[in-house]
């Protein structure tokens, strides 16, 4: 493949196949270590361009530290790709499963390699992000990119399934979790903060990720009967003159003690498994705060492998093999589109995309 031809997930993409054929499904990940020795070649991988001190990267592998430097993501990507098969299997749906990472093994260009080996033309990702951001879409479609170049003429094409922040089964899965942990709270009335990763103003101003995150959790909120919530951001990083979206969880947690709060619930909407950042900005640093504010704090699940998330995932591919009009989404938006605007997402820092420059091939 030349550098100057065009594959899918690149902007100006033409596929040469039908709009249904698809040879396989791959499943995209964010990556993490799993043994102390692999944690700071991970974080020198997610930071690599951004000038971060080696103080910083050696800081934040102290939070893998405590978890014996293993991140739970892989595993419990792995978990979600079994149960996934699962779930294909009983509804006849007979293609292949991959697993690709940005950061860490299994990488996307060895995944494609596997997948061009086995003979895959074309292949449906699934991104395990549920909202539009240059992070959580537009990064992985350059990173499948820059994948297809490492692996050469043979590398599949690859489309994505929708974003499914507005999916009745998203809504669903996450609206048990929260059931769940109000119904821990004596009397079930509780505060609930719903999370997500922070990103720099800059970046949410290019896309919809704050619109997309609030109408999620407004439509959780909605079917649990709550009304007592607030959208606040976590794992926040970079230079501290850099704005990015805030509150912060654990300032908010200050602000709900202020106002004589005594339970909170904490739903991790943002994220689509239980791993490191959850269990540390939430499960550590977060629980602490409240202990210290003399708050109550039960944290609610995130998606995982929970039904209903599974069938969903199934739903997605099952619409995209069928060329279905019918698109499930609840709230006041639309079901996202399948093939992202050229200016979609940008990363709102001015920096060029890989495929800048390249034309349709």
């Amino acid at each position: 493949m030349s550098q100057t031809a065009l594959r899918a997930p690149a902007d100006g993409f033409v596929s040469a196949f039908p709009d249904t054929r698809f040879d396989a499904i791959l499943v995209v990940s964010f990556g993490g270590p799993e043994g102390m020795d692999e944690v700071i070649p991970f974080l020198e991988n997610v930071t690599r361009g951004r000038n971060v001190p080696r103080e910083r990267l050696e800081e934040v592998a102290h939070h893998y530290e405590l978890f014996g430097g293993v991140s739970p993501i892989n595993a419990q990507n792995r978990a979600l790709i079994a149960a996934l098969r699962v779930e294909l299997d009983a509804h006849a749906v007979a293609l292949p499963i991959y697993f690709g990472n940005r950061n860490w093994d299994p990488f996307l260009a060895d995944a494609l390699q596997e997948m061009a080996d086995d003979g895959v033309e074309r292949a449906l990702a699934f991104f395990t992000s549920a909202y539009s951001s240059y992070s959580g879409c537009r990064q992985y479609r350059e990173n499948l990119y820059t994948a297809q170049q490492a692996v050469g003429p043979r590398a599949p094409e690859v489309v994505r399934t929708r974003m499914f922040y507005n999916h009745p089964g998203w809504i669903e899965t996450n609206a048990e979790h929260v059931r769940t942990a109000l119904a821990g709270i004596p009397g079930g009335e509780a505060h609930v903060a719903f999370t997500a990763h922070s990103i720099p103003l800059a970046m949410a101003q290019a896309c919809c990720y704050e619109d997309q995150l609030r109408e999620s959790c407004r439509l959780v909120a909605e079917t649990v009967g709550v009304t007592d919530w607030e959208l606040v951001w976590q794992s926040r990083s970079g230079p501290p003159q850099v704005p990015w979206l805030e509150p912060d969880i654990l300032d908010h947690l200050g602000g709900v003690a202020e106002r004589g709060g005594t339970n909170v619930v904490i739903s991790p909407i943002g994220f689509v498994s239980d791993h490191l950042e959850v269990l540390f900005d939430l499960d550590v640093e977060a629980r602490d705060t409240a202990a210290e504010l003399g708050l109550n704090l039960i944290r609610a699940a995130s998606a995982g492998t929970h039904p209903r998330f599974v069938a969903m995932i199934r739903e997605l591919i099952e619409e995209r093999l069928a060329g279905s009009q019918d698109r499930p989404a609840v709230g006041r938006f639309a079901a996202s589109h399948d093939v992202c605007p050229v200016d979609c997402c940008l990363p709102g820092t001015g920096r060029p995309s890989p495929w800048e420059g390249a034309t349709p091939g």
